[in-house]
């Protein structure tokens, strides 16, 4: 796969595939009950996502990235990671996988997992594991909490990406401004994720631009 530049004109035209994310998710996967130890605050306004993504340049597949050690196959499809008692500051990641000429692509599988707060990885079974497949617009959404440090490595998500019959992607997002960025070897700015602060925790957009099958 063709690295991604990770230039700001790259990382503009991420950003200018118009995603807009909604504040708040239902809590189904947690049976609508309370999370203890997740930070959160008053529900913020929900707002609509754009039907399809728009772009005025010709974006690079995204940067591929190694799978590390804690992959686990066959995790439960789901949107939300969120269990009761889980402890960190939730998180909301959504954004739209795309084709190089910005065509959202329906159906796409993506599966992500990464360390709680703490910095753990449960590898016995599904804890903070979940895959899914992006709607008729191309577009996904992630209910999660902020994932911790441990040694080596700075914050990230592990995500692998397939459009229907196409090749898998493998890769990590990360987060910007975290200390750790500028010591981890594996970091790549062309992978941070477009971050703001709500009052119900942080939300964050990334497009991901693969090669259909």
């Amino acid at each position: 796969m063709t690295p991604q530049s990770e230039t700001d004109l790259t990382r503009r035209a991420f950003l200018r595939l118009g995603i807009v994310v909604p504040a708040s998710l239902a809590l189904a996967a947690c049976g609508g009950g309370a999370l203890s130890g997740i930070t959160r605050g008053p529900t913020a306004a929900a707002q609509e996502l754009e039907l399809t993504p728009t772009c005025d340049d010709n974006p690079q597949p995204t940067l591929s990235q190694t799978e590390g050690p804690y992959f686990t196959r066959n995790s439960p499809e789901r949107r939300s990671l969120l269990e009761a008692g889980m402890a960190g500051t939730r998180l909301v990641v959504a954004g739209y996988v795309v084709t190089r000429q910005c065509q959202p692509i329906a159906g796409a599988l993506l599966d992500f997992w990464q360390a709680d707060d703490g910095g753990n990885y449960d590898n016995a079974g599904y804890r903070l594991r979940g895959h899914q497949f992006t709607d008729e617009t191309g577009r996904y959404e992630l209910e999660t909490v902020v994932p911790g440090l441990y040694p080596g490595r700075t914050r990230h998500i592990h995500v692998k990406v397939q459009a229907p019959n196409g090749p898998v992607l493998t890769t990590q997002l990360y987060f910007p401004d975290e200390p750790r960025n500028r010591t981890d070897g594996i970091f790549s700015p062309a992978l941070v994720l477009a971050m703001q602060d709500l009052e119900d925790g942080k939300r964050e957009t990334f497009n991901f631009v693969v090669n259909p099958g």
